[in-house]
C-alpha cells in the first residue's frame, strides 16, 4: 500500500484523528479523547524514541522506560528519573507489556514517535480502542525533530520548553548545501561487537550520517534498514571515516589486521562515539542524536579543533536531560571508559 492510500484509508478510521484542525500540529495521529495538555500527568512511552522525546519536554510525566537502563546510564540522568521503572514497550520489534498490565499503570496518554506506517498505526488503533487510552502518533525523522520538540511540547503542556529544544534543533540540523559532494566524507557506521551490521542509506538508524553532511558507505539498495556485511564488502567501500558506539568494536579494529587496512584506520580516523545515556548517533533514534550531528559534523569537516567537547556535552545534558555531570564523569564517557 502506497502512503497516499495509506493516509487516505487512516483517515475513515473511526478512532483516528489525523492532526488537520488548528488546536492540533500537523503529523499527528490520534486515538481516542486526547485530554487537555493540564490534564496530562501521566504518559506512556510506546518505543524507546518515544521515551525520550518525552523526558527532554516533561521528566516529571514520564511513567517509566521501555528497556532497561544501565547504572552508568541512569548515573546521567536527572535525579528524578534515574529510579523510573522499567516498563517495557509497546512498539518496535514485539510488546513486552501485556494490555491488562497498561490499563492498570493507569496513563493519561499513550505516545510514540517515529516511523509512521502500517504496522504502527494499526497496534496504536488496536490499542486505544482496547484500553480507551488515548494513544498519540508523532510522524517524524531526525530533521523534524524541531517540529516534533514544538508539537509535543504544546502537547504535553511544556510548550515553552519544546520552544527551546527546538530552536538548539534547528541550529543543529543546518542545511548541507553549502558543502561540495567531494567534501563529504564517506561514512561507515559499525555497529555490534564484530562491526559487520551496518545502516543502509534511508535507515532511520543511519540519519546522523546524512545530517553531518557526511555519505554513508553502504550502497543504496533502494529500501533502508539495517544489513549484515561482510569484511570484504567494507574493504571495498574504502570509507573515509568509521564512526561506532561499541567499545568491543572500537577496541579490536585498532588491533585487527583486516580493519587496519581501511584507509579510516591507518589514518586516525576510526571514532568511538559516547553512547550513554542514549547514544549520540543511534540507540535510540530519536533527539538525542543531536549533539552527535554536531559531534560528527566537526570530525568529518575538520572543525574539531579548539573544542571542548566536555563543556558542549555538559551543556547538552543540562539542557535536554536537566542534568549536568560532573567534567570528569563526561570526560571519561567522551574517552570511552
Amino acid at each position: 500500500m502506497n502512503r497516499r492510500v495509506f493516509l487516505a484509508n487512516l483517515a475513515a478510521l473511526p478512532w483516528a484523528t489525523c492532526f488537520a484542525e488548528s488546536t492540533v500540529p500537523r503529523k499527528f495521529f490520534v486515538f481516542g479523547q486526547l485530554p487537555p495538555p493540564g490534564r496530562i500527568r501521566r504518559v506512556f512511552a510506546a518505543g524507546a524514541p518515544a521515551a525520550v522525546l518525552a523526558y527532554v519536554l516533561v521528566p516529571d510525566k514520564l511513567m517509566g522506560w521501555p528497556w532497561p537502563l544501565s547504572d552508568e546510564a541512569r548515573a546521567l540522568l536527572a535525579r528524578g528519573q534515574r529510579d523510573l521503572p522499567m516498563l517495557g514497550r509497546l512498539a518496535g520489534r514485539g510488546s513486552t507489556l501485556p494490555l491488562e498490565r497498561l490499563v492498570a499503570l493507569k496513563p493519561d496518554l499513550i505516545i510514540d514517535a517515529g516511523t509512521v506506517d502500517e504496522t504502527y498505526f494499526s497496534l496504536a488503533e488496536r490499542v486505544a480502542r482496547e484500553t480507551r487510552i488515548p494513544y498519540v502518533l508523532v510522524d517524524g525523522r531526525l530533521a523534524d525533530s524541531p517540529r516534533q520538540l514544538r508539537d509535543c511540547g504544546g502537547l504535553l503542556g511544556a510548550a515553552e520548553r519544546g520552544e527551546r529544544l527546538a530552536r538548539f534543533a534547528e541550529s543543529t540540523l543546518l542545511s548541507c548545501r553549502d558543502v561540495r559532494p567531494q567534501g563529504r566524507p564517506k561514512v561507515y557506521l559499525a555497529r555490534g561487537a564484530d562491526g559487520l551490521e551496518t545502516p543502509l542509506p534511508g535507515s532511520v538508524n543511519g540519519e546522523c550520517i546524512e545530517a553531518a553532511c557526511g555519505v554513508n558507505a553502504a550502497p543504496p539498495s533502494g529500501v533502508g534498514g539495517l544489513a549484515r556485511v561482510s569484511p570484504e564488502q567494507v574493504l571495498a567501500w574504502a570509507p573515509d571515516v568509521i564512526v561506532t558506539q561499541y567499545p568491543e568494536f572500537h577496541a579490536r579494529a585498532r588491533e585487527d589486521a583486516f580493519w587496519k587496512r581501511l584507509p579510516a584506520v591507518r589514518n586516525g580516523r576510526l571514532h568511538l562515539v559516547p553512547s550513554q545515556p542514549f547514544g549520540w548517533l543511534d540507540g535510540p533514534p530519536g533527539v538525542n542524536r543531536l549533539i552527535g550531528v554536531r559531534w560528527l559534523a566537526s570530525r568529518l569537516h575538520g572543525h574539531d579543533d579548539g573544542i571542548d567537547w566536555v563543556g558542549q556535552a555538559r551543556d547538552f545534558h543540562r539542557l535536554f536531560y536537566g542534568h549536568a555531570p560532573e567534567q570528569d564523569q563526561l570526560a571519561r564517557l567522551l574517552a570511552g571508559v
